[in-house]
């Protein structure tokens, strides 16, 4: 009976020590809590699964500028998603290890928390699958996560990091796509002056309200809501991509109808974006809005918009002027780093 006795106080003391372990763990890794504005939608389906920590987050920034997720450890997800561009880098086209250059242009990075898909095409419906992707590519990091384990797994302040992550210093893939995205959850873009007039704290000048003003008319059903994109898929008639591997949407999907449809980016941030386009055919907001003024490429699958429209979003020369002046008014520079 003693035996049986003492056993039970064993068992009990390792449950007590392992339930003290776990509490440590929550209170010395604690959530980072996001300040959501008024307006924004709900996080998206995964977000409540991989919750930003601190010391998730802390790894996840490591991380995104370990070079050695590259081949020849020259480039990381920083080189080309700068915080300064809105995470975007400035060329037409990504451009990977040994100068080769990629089928489409940098996505900006910012308010990831709430999109619904990744990628221009909408390949990913999980931040946590999507780093995966440049590790793998040919013309992006040309490497593997099993190699990116290898170089990082005996250093000490990975080990430390992920020890304080997750529990332990094992180093998995899982781990590394987790922390991750859990630092790109908190890029959260939402104190520009567009906010702080929505807030009654700020006005907008006369230019920036007739811009306001237009876009609501003629930009606003596409570019929609507080993230200023309405995560549609949509063939605009850009100048298209000749190479062969492009498709667009229809490069995920196979069906005919989503052919050259691309995901509607935001505008936040723009004017520190560009050049603009799946592949950067434009260099300028000007070129854009000229270019919806002339016309558009005609399409079987054309968006509305501008199929019902004789293949335009007519424009006049101040209504160009000051929607790229109201524009203007979605820059973050706290999100910038400025």
């Amino acid at each position: 009976m003693k035996k049986i006795i003492g056993i039970l106080l064993l068992s009990m003391l390792f449950a007590s020590c392992n339930n003290d372990d776990s509490d440590m763990i929550a209170i010395d890794n604690p959530e980072i809590s996001l300040n959501i504005p008024s307006g924004f939608p709900q996080f998206n389906a995964f977000f409540s699964q991989n919750k930003p920590t601190k010391y998730g987050v802390e790894l996840g920034e490591k991380l995104f500028s370990e070079k050695r997720f590259s081949a020849d450890n020259s480039i990381s997800c920083s080189t080309c998603h700068i915080q300064a561009n809105a995470f975007t880098d400035h060329n037409p086209k990504a451009v990977g290890i040994e100068g080769r250059v990629g089928l489409r242009n940098t996505p900006s990075l910012q308010n990831l928390a709430f999109l619904k898909f990744y990628n221009w095409d909408g390949s990913k419906l999980q931040l946590e699958t999507q780093p995966l992707v440049p590790i793998i590519t040919h013309e992006e990091m040309d490497s593997s996560i099993l190699e990116v384990i290898g170089k990082i797994k005996d250093d000490v302040p990975y080990k430390d990091l992920f020890q304080k992550a997750f529990g332990d210093a094992n180093i998995t893939p899982d781990r590394i796509y987790k922390s991750i995205a859990q630092f790109e959850y908190t890029l959260i873009s939402a104190n520009s002056k567009y906010d702080k007039v929505k807030q009654n704290t700020a006005s907008f000048t006369a230019g920036e309200l007739q811009g306001y003003q237009t876009f609501q008319q003629k930009c606003a059903s596409c570019h929609a809501g507080e993230l200023f994109t309405d995560q549609s898929f949509r063939n605009i008639g850009f100048p298209l991509n000749t190479n062969t591997n492009e498709a667009g949407r229809g490069r995920v999907t196979g069906i005919s109808s989503d052919f050259m449809s691309f995901r509607v980016p935001t505008l936040r941030n723009i004017a520190y974006t560009a050049p603009y386009g799946s592949f950067g055919q434009f260099a300028d907001l000007r070129s854009v809005l000229d270019y919806f003024d002339n016309g558009v490429l005609d399409a079987d699958n054309l968006d509305p918009i501008f199929k019902d429209n004789s293949k335009r979003i007519p424009l006049t020369e101040e209504e160009k002027n000051n929607l790229i002046v109201f524009m203007k008014t979605l820059n973050d520079s706290e999100f910038l780093g400025n």
